[in-house]
């Protein structure tokens, strides 16, 4: 390290960057932990800035610290809230259990901006750290910077894409297609009736994280190192928690029991296996695209995908249904964090959790990609896509489980005799039925009315 600074902490002197914000601790993590390059994400560090700025605020009305320092550390920690100095935190996801690397990463870079801003000395432990532990720390992070990516992102994509699924569903709602089921040909559905099953998936996803965010806004901090609260004011929770309240616009809460909220971390296990069963949702509706665009002449054909790309580098013309399939992706990606997050949950010995910067790595990433790609599906996907009327009224003409409409009237085992011959033959029902039965021709049209066999299914 040619161009260095020689910096002190309880263990003794390190070479650290001449130019870097940060101190003696995090060279040390930096050093130590050289695992995968995968830093805390953005939102994190964002939720560090605000919890450090609204601890300043706290220390300072509870008469704790100078109001010009405390001042300067709001500044400084809103620096970094905004994402002015991300490149001065450098240290790697897998570190220590606790993220204490990471909050001292934040105090130490806090200090640094605001002993310049102050034109005297700010501690990182002692000013910036006041009345809190890395152990509450990181906890509330991963909880406010949860809250924020499902507030401000999440949620908002997840409402779009299901008001842009409801409006294609309005547009097609007198198209009628064959149903399947097992993948096999079934009675006839509208795409409205199917888009409507996708809509209400998400709609449901979407109350499913504002019903966790009940337990992720409630925020550990105050418990300091092991849930007793040492070295805090009584009051430093709930004061933390309304000025970040009122910083972000989301309404946080302390905690009514710090125990819970530093040994475990279930809130966020809570909020993963929502965020997993969004992306099952979202699975199944890319598939059901996928199949619904393949051919476009040995496939379903039943629409067309916008073309976005050339889909092969050795097949001139071929398009790929990719949106989809960045979506499956996307969906494989967030069921394994969901499986990592879990893992990470039932690390609460005692009275910490020691997996808290894995979690709050993917518990993250599993949101922000969530939101973006549910964004994508809707506009590069659902919003553009086209029907193939010709194909689904072909495959409606000749569905032998039509037939089924004609069971209350011949039976079963009349309609079954008349499906297999119809499917033998390659013919249409109406047609093998009228040759089979003594149906007439007015009886069967209205019985095999395939618009007429889609009613119902969907309660006003």
């Amino acid at each position: 390290m040619a161009d260095y600074r020689i910096e002190k902490d309880s263990m003794g002197e390190m070479r650290v960057p001449a130019d870097a914000l940060y101190a003696a601790q995090t060279q040390r993590a930096v050093e130590n932990f050289p695992v995968s390059g995968l830093t805390m994400p953005r939102t994190v560090i964002r939720a560090l800035g605000l919890i450090k700025a609204a601890a300043a605020k706290a220390n300072k009305d509870l008469g704790l610290i100078e109001s010009d320092m405390a001042e300067a550390i709001q500044a400084a920690a809103n620096e970094v809230a905004k994402g002015n100095h991300d490149d001065h935190f450098p240290i790697d996801i897998f570190q220590t259990g606790s993220g204490t690397s990471s909050n001292m990463n934040a105090n130490e870079v806090i200090a640094s901006l605001a002993s310049e801003r102050l034109g005297r000395k700010v501690h990182p432990n002692d000013h910036v750290n006041m009345g809190q532990s890395s152990n509450d720390v990181i906890p509330t992070a991963i909880h406010v910077s949860g809250s924020l990516l499902a507030g401000e992102s999440l949620i908002p994509a997840l409402k779009h894409l299901a008001a842009t699924i409801r409006k294609r569903a309005e547009e097609l709602q007198d198209v009628v297609k064959t149903g399947r089921t097992h993948l096999m040909d079934a009675m006839p559905v509208t795409l409205a009736q199917e888009l409507s099953g996708w809509e209400t998936q998400i709609r449901h996803g979407e109350q499913r994280i504002s019903a966790a965010l009940e337990r992720l806004t409630a925020l550990p901090q105050g418990g300091t190192a092991v849930g007793t609260g040492i070295n805090a004011h009584p009051d430093f929770g709930k004061k933390i928690a309304s000025n970040l309240s009122k910083a972000t616009g989301i309404k946080f809460t302390s905690k009514d029991n710090y125990f819970e909220g530093l040994s475990t971390q279930d809130a966020a296990v809570e909020m993963s296996g929502q965020l997993k069963t969004v992306a099952v949702s979202l699975m199944k509706i890319a598939n059901d695209l996928r199949w619904m665009n393949s051919g476009p002449l040995a496939g379903l054909g039943e629409i067309a995908l916008p073309g976005l790309q050339p889909g092969s580098s050795i097949m001139p013309g071929k398009v790929n249904p990719v949106i989809p399939e960045a979506v499956c992706m996307v969906c494989a990606q967030v069921i394994g964090n969901d499986v990592t997050i879990t893992i990470g949950g039932q690390a609460g010995n005692f009275q910490l959790n020691v997996m808290l910067p894995v979690i709050a790595y993917n518990l993250a990433q599993s949101t922000e990609i969530l939101a973006n790609v549910s964004r994508l599906l809707a506009d590069k996907a659902i919003a553009g896509f086209t029907v193939n009327q010709d194909k689904m009224n072909e495959a409606l003409a000749r569905n032998p489980i039509l037939v089924t409409a004609l069971n209350a009237v011949i039976g079963y085992e009349q309609g079954a005799k008349i499906a297999k011959k119809a499917y033998a033959e390659g013919r249409p029902v109406r047609e093998v039925a009228k040759e089979m039965t003594k149906l007439s021709d007015k009886e069967l049209d209205r019985l095999l009315d395939p618009a007429e066999l889609t009613k119902g299914g969907i309660k006003k």
